[in-house]
Formats: structure tokens, sequence, C-alpha cells
């Protein structure tokens, strides 16, 4: 009996497989591949779409987003750079935004980063100066810090005195208030706009998903929801399932909820936890379209910030040594807990002293409950010494760098660390020489999210200004393509279902107009056309 397909695919397939790495027809029945090659072309076909001259690969996985906030972005004052190339510009873009809104409207923008703008923040009272009488809300591009005008102080009544544990609020010589808020202290601005309602979340996630496809992504997971400063709402997930009821969530979605959600819960002594959310949920939750990924944790800051969690003086400011988001008690803590309620842990840590504390975490949270697989992970795992690679290796732990990082903020970064800490950062080939499974990802909106141009960045290892920024760690644009398909599948715990076009897994592609591997020049990577993108076997972007 002939089997008959749903969709039958013509064209050039790289499968990423190693049983067929290449096969010219795919195959989909139910959402899923189930055929390859010749056995597809035998099947008939309710539809036949043939691709012409372009190349597919598995669908681009974006292994660490933000896409409600990269979607409420696609609404705010932009001020990153270009366009805004000063501070007297970045003044300029919000006098002229605040003069169009209605009185008592919060100026929100987004994507400023210091080290572009002469090394200054903006300033407080400069703000109060072209603001009109609003309140301003200004996020640096890497969502660690803000800068708030008096008008916003005043409107959210806060007390700047109290001590924040993992945060500060940064002061003039004079002890003023310069408007800038770091790390934890950004929910006091907060009161400004949150929380979101459930409809504008899931408006945010539909325009975020529609940029995606443009762009061969079909998987993101969002790389944290629902608490501390990172979330948009207490309900955010929420707003993710109005989303999915709807008809908007076009992407398919790994979800991880913020530990600020973590709270007391009496269990079984056999449990060892003491710790959890509302009904035991956990890592794994959902269905191909929807699902519970990692408990996302927060052990520092950000690098170009100088946030991070140092065991040496920043280069520009040696007796900075950056901080943790809490006291080192309490994160701790947080992570083992959330290993022992069953989840895979995801922990933020940029600087090498908070990647080594978040390794003990992790050593001591596996030696008291061993769990095989646990695929626990490293957000963006930046300054990374030798031990502490060595230590991932051994743990089974999974680093989430982010090359596109080193193309659009890269020159932050070498002033902020200095070329010798630079060659151990945002690493790349040592975690493969290693055997380390590394994923791609973006960490958008924080840089432009394009995976082409993230794979681009990952080859070149070069800053926007041209400067080398650890060349050693540079890859094939073979092995980057795969961290973006294989790897994120893997660091997803999604990989029985996608990351390689195989029989049995999702019918998820994307159609290049080019194969990048075959371009000698990193800047022509970026550069190919996504001519076609394919989710569930159906045709979502391009025709």
């Amino acid at each position: 009996m002939t089997l008959t397909l749903d969709q039958l695919y013509r064209g050039r397939f790289v499968t990423f497989d190693e049983n067929r790495p290449e096969v010219d027809a795919l195959g989909v029945l139910h959402g899923r591949i189930v055929a390859l090659g010749e056995d597809a072309s035998s099947c008939v076909a309710r539809v036949t779409h043939d691709l012409g001259g372009a190349v597919c690969f598995p669908g681009f996985h974006d292994a660490h987003v933000h896409s409600v906030n990269f979607g409420l972005s696609l609404d705010e004052l932009d001020l990153s750079t270009p366009p805004v190339m000063s501070l007297p510009e970045l003044y300029d873009a919000v006098a002229q935004h605040a003069s169009m809104l209605p009185k008592g409207a919060v100026v929100i923008g987004r994507g400023y980063d210091q080290n572009k703008l002469g090394g200054h923040h903006p300033q407080r009272r400069a703000l109060d100066d072209v603001a009109h009488g609003h309140p301003v809300w200004l996020t640096h591009t890497s969502g660690h810090m803000c800068v708030v005008n008096t008008a916003a102080l005043e409107r959210i009544g806060a007390d700047l005195d109290i001590e924040i544990d993992g945060g500060r609020v940064v002061r003039d010589r004079d002890g003023e208030p310069t408007g800038l808020l770091e790390e934890r202290a950004q929910v006091l601005a907060q009161r400004l706009a949150l929380p979101r309602s459930m409809a504008t979340i899931a408006s945010a996630i539909e325009r975020a998903h529609r940029v995606y496809l443009a762009e061969g992504i079909t998987s993101v997971c969002d790389a944290g929801v629902a608490g501390g400063w990172i979330g948009q709402s207490p309900a955010e997930m929420d707003g993710y399932q109005l989303a999915r009821d709807e008809g908007r969530l076009s992407v398919r979605t790994t979800v991880m909820i913020a530990a600020d959600v973590l709270g007391a819960m009496p269990r079984h002594l056999d449990d060892l936890a003491t710790s959890g959310i509302s009904a035991g949920i956990r890592t794994g939750l959902g269905d191909d379209w929807l699902r519970i990924g990692a408990m996302k944790v927060f052990s520092d800051g950000s690098l170009i910030g100088r946030t991070c969690w140092l065991s040496h003086g920043f280069e520009d400011e040696p007796d900075n040594l950056g901080y943790p988001q809490q006291s080192p008690d309490a994160l701790r803590h947080q992570i083992i807990e959330a290993h022992l309620a069953g989840w895979q842990v995801a922990t933020h840590a940029i600087g090498d002293a908070a990647i080594s504390f978040v390794l003990d975490a992790y050593e001591e949270a596996l030696a008291r409950r061993p769990r095989k697989d646990h695929r626990h992970r490293i957000e963006h795992c930046g300054v990374t010494t030798d031990d502490s690679l060595d230590r991932i290796r051994r743990l089974g732990v999974i680093p989430v760098p982010q090359g596109r990082f080193i193309g659009e903020l890269g020159d932050g970064m070498l002033a902020a660390l200095g070329e010798r800490r630079a060659k151990d950062t945002y690493r790349l080939a040592s975690f493969l020489r290693a055997g380390i499974s590394l994923p791609g990802s973006s960490d958008r909106p924080v840089v432009d999210g394009r995976p082409l141009l993230g794979i681009a960045d990952m080859v070149a290892r070069r800053t926007a200004t041209g400067q080398p920024f650890g060349a050693d760690e540079s890859l094939t644009c073979d092995e980057a393509m795969r961290c973006y398909t294989t790897g994120s599948a893997f660091a997803t715990h999604t990989d029985a279902d996608r990351g390689t076009l195989s029989v049995g897994k999702l019918a998820d592609f994307v159609a290049l107009g080019s194969d990048p591997r075959r371009r000698v020049e990193p800047d022509t990577i970026a550069s190919v056309p996504v001519q076609a993108t394919v989710v569930g076997g159906k045709l979502v972007f391009g025709e």
C-alpha cells in the first residue's frame, strides 16, 4: 500500500543526520517527516512543493532569547547604535519621542550602550531637561540596568536609600541618584509599566514570532519569564497560553521560569527538596508547541555594564569585581533546590567567579541527588577558564554563549577585559574540542538575533571595528550551523524531535538561497537569503 503524504517537498536537503546527510526529497504526514529521498519521491502527495535551487537545513533554533521583551521592543524608542551615535543624539531622540506622547505617558526606550556613547550612561537631570515632564525609562542593551529621570522616580515613589540585594542605585559624588539602576534595582522602575496584561504579552509574542519565521527560526527558548527583573508579569506563562489558544504562537517555544517563583513547599522527606512552584510543575510539561524548560537563575550581571562577577577587576575599572545577584548562600540554595525539585537548571553566569561558583553548586546538587542527563546549563558562560571548561565537561553541563555578542558588543567587552582575558571569553571551539555540546543563541533583543548573522560571527570572531576577539575560538560555518540546530535541540531536551531532518522528527526546516557553508568570507554568510520557512510541514514564510 502506497503511503499518501500531506506534503512532498523537492529540493536539496542537508539533514545533519549522519545516516543520511543529504537527500533530494522530504515527505510529511501529520506534521512529521515520514520519508526521505527516493522513499518520499515514490509516495503520493496531496500537495507537492518544488523548492528549486534552494538549500534546506533543519530549522534554526535559538536556545536563548527573550521573545516577550523583543516583541515589546518593536514598539519602544530604539536607542541602539546605530542609529543613536552619541549622548546628545540620545537626548534628542528622547525629546522628539516625548513631544509626541499624551500628557503623563512614559517614554520607554531600549538598546543604548554606554560603550558606544563615549563611556557614559544617560543622566537623570539631562533627561529631565528634554522629557517635557514625562517619566523616562531607558533600558541598557544588556537588559541588566536602566536609567530613569526625576519624574519617573517621583511616580514610582521608590525608597532609594534601602539596601537592594544584588542591585545598586548609582549615585554621584554628592550622593544624588544619577538615575542609573543596576541589576535587581531595576524592579523599582518596573512599577512604571508592569505587570503587563495577558493580551499585551500575547501580542508581543505574535510580533516576535513573525520576525523569527522570516529569519528561518522554527524553535526558540525564552530565557526567563514570570519573576524578578526579567519577567513582564507574574502570570506571564498565561500570556503564552493565550497566544497558543488564539493561534498567535507560530514558533515552537520552550519557556524558562524565573527562579524568583520558587517558594517553600511541603514535600515528602524522600523528595529532599523543600521548594517548588504550585502543583509541583517542573521542566518538561507541555507539548511540541509550548513547553516548560529550565528554571532560570541569575548569578551575576553584565560584562559590558561592568556588573558581572569576576575574580580580578575590570581592565578599565581595576577595583571593580562586579557582584553576585544575591548573597552566595541564597544563590547556592536556589540552584540546589531547583535541581532537587526535578528542574533542569539554567544559570546566568558571565564572570569567571560566577561560573566557578555555579559549577560548585551544580556539583553539590548532583552529589546530593545524582541525575542522569540533567543537562544543566550556564547561560552566556562568558569568561571561562581552562579549569572551568574541564569541570563543565566532567559535570555534563551545557554552556550557552552568544557568538553575536562579539560582533555587536565585542569592542566594549575588549575594553572591559583587555586582550588577555578576551581569549577565554565566549569560547566556542574549545567547548567542541572537549566534546561539550554547544547550542546557538542570540539573547535577543540584546543584539540582532538573525541566526545567519550569529553564525557569521561564530566564524569571524571580530568586533564591529574589526578587532580580533579570541580568534582561536572560531568555528567553521558547518559547526556553527550545527550549533543552531542539533546543539540547541540538545540544550532544550527536544533533540528527540528536532535538530536533524530525520524520519519521525518534526518537519521544521529553512530553505536558503545558497549554502552558507560554501561561502568563503564570513560577511557573506549573513547575506544568504531566507527563501522559505516550514514548520510542521506547512509553509509559513516565503513562497
